[in-house]
């Protein structure tokens, strides 16, 4: 079987990933083992985010649960948001530690700045740090103040943002009312929390040693949804209108706090069912406009020959690229699959073997078994030139994302010998998963994968006419 592949736009760069080249072409995505532009930060400190000595007093920062007494409706979003779930989250953790391990410790700030730039720039985390050692507020991650005493951006990226623990507490709303609570540092506007910029400063992402990481604050400036008005808040911290406190009258418009992306917490304990069942709704609601999958069929084929399956894949989102973020953990696929009239499968591409896992290079149980695997993922090589999993053995980042509004064509091959007689049947569907299950077993952490969810982006169905043979 084989796989033929165009692009919808022309555009430059061609990329080569780990199993193989099947784009053509990048769809308007750069491979990110080239020049950034930025240089790479000292692997001890930053003067900034990982600073050598401690440049602000974890103590200063006031705890979230304080915070709810004034503002629950903010607090009950956030406290089941992945900014709080950012330093309890045992995925991260068990990566943190194997980035621990193979560097002495000498790399230990890089992921905990943005994860608690609290503790990062307080002193806590230390070579050879222990979560368990942590303090509360630092355990609380990108909590509160994190954001809230936000002064400045001097980068957008690995926690460009300046804290400010003894200044006012800043945000969005241009005429603040009194708070007896905030009188000691007062309340001030700034528009960085209206910016893109403001969160670009930790989810765009570079490695120590340069190398790209995650870029969706880049993406978005050079993307359609940039010049239509959109920011990082249109869609993460949709608006409403209510009250901002508990102590006041004064109708405002709202930003939700839950800042929905595509995960959901795996930690047992963390959300309640209905809260996690209440998160993925969310979810499916962000990404039911994310893509559109279209599926060219012939009216008939001759029984026994190749069947031409064409699918179309399209970005529908207009502010960043489709996977974006961590795209090295992301799984974003298409599956297709054939049968005849009797449900006999004639082809599959984009099923899972049964681990779970896509049937590509990190398979152990059918190793590239996929031959027309469609990923929109990225992935990491290392100076051997194999496939690896961790950004800091990584020197390549190779991408097969699609880039803002972006249509990418795929044409499949579909052998027909021995189908029966009636239709054959051609679905179609995009898949996005957070993780993909071979990574949690690395990490030992088996007894997450049945919380892994799939969604489907969008699927398509149809059907083509076996005609005998003359």
């Amino acid at each position: 079987m084989s796989l033929i592949v165009s692009l919808v736009l022309p555009v430059a760069g061609l990329l080569a990933g780990c199993n193989g080249d099947k784009s053509g072409d990048s769809g308007g995505v750069d491979d990110d083992s080239g020049d950034t532009g930025v240089t790479a930060v000292d692997p001890n400190h930053d003067d900034l985010s990982m600073p050598a000595e401690p440049t602000l007093d974890p103590d200063s920062f006031t705890s979230a649960a304080e915070c709810a007494d004034c503002h629950p409706d903010h607090y009950a979003q956030w406290s089941r948001s992945m900014h709080a779930y950012a330093m309890v989250d045992p995925v991260y953790q068990a990566l943190v530690g194997i980035r621990q391990a193979d560097l002495d410790g000498t790399q230990d700030q890089f992921c905990t700045q943005c994860h608690s730039a609290i503790g990062t720039r307080g002193g806590e985390i230390v070579p050879g740090f222990s979560f368990e050692d942590l303090s509360p507020i630092v355990m609380e991650g990108i909590t509160c103040e994190a954001c809230h005493k936000v002064a400045r951006i001097d980068r957008v990226y690995n926690s460009g943002h300046v804290l400010d623990p003894e200044g006012p507490i800043r945000g969005p709303l241009t005429d603040p009312e009194p708070s007896s609570f905030h009188n000691a540092a007062g309340m001030e506007y700034s528009d960085i929390f209206e910016s893109a910029e403001f969160c670009g400063a930790c989810h765009d992402v570079v490695e120590i040693s340069g190398l790209p990481l995650e870029r969706p604050y880049e993406e978005w400036t050079t993307s359609p949804g940039r010049d239509e008005g959109q920011t990082c808040q249109t869609c993460h911290m949709p608006e409403s209108s209510g009250y901002a406190a508990t102590d006041t009258s004064t109708v405002r418009t709202l930003h939700d706090h839950s800042f929905v992306g595509v995960d959901v917490p795996l930690l047992g304990g963390w959300a309640t069912p209905d809260e996690v069942e209440q998160i993925r709704a969310r979810i499916e609601e962000l990404l039911a406009t994310a893509a559109t999958v279209s599926l060219s069929l012939p009216d008939q084929v001759v029984a026994g020959e190749q069947l031409d399956v064409v699918v179309d894949i399209r970005n529908d989102i207009s502010a960043h690229n489709l996977p974006t973020g961590s795209t090295f953990l992301r799984q974003v696929w298409l599956e297709v699959i054939a049968t005849d009239a009797l449900g006999t499968r004639l082809y599959a591409t984009g099923d899972l073997d049964a681990n779970g896992d896509l049937r590509d290079y990190w398979s152990s149980l059918d190793q590239y078994g996929d031959d027309d695997l469609i990923s929109l993922s990225s992935g990491f090589i290392d100076a051997h030139g194999q496939p690896t999993l961790f950004s800091h053995l990584a020197t390549e980042h190779t991408s097969h994302a699609l880039s803002p509004l972006y249509e990418r064509t795929y044409t499949l091959f579909v052998p027909t010998e021995g189908a029966a007689p009636g239709p054959i049947t051609v679905s179609a569907r995009l898949r996005l998963r957070p993780f993909p299950p071979y990574l949690l077993r690395l990490l030992e952490l088996d007894e997450l994968i049945d919380k892994l969810e799939i969604y489907d982006l969008d699927a398509v169905v149809g059907e083509v006419s076996v005609v005998p043979s003359e």
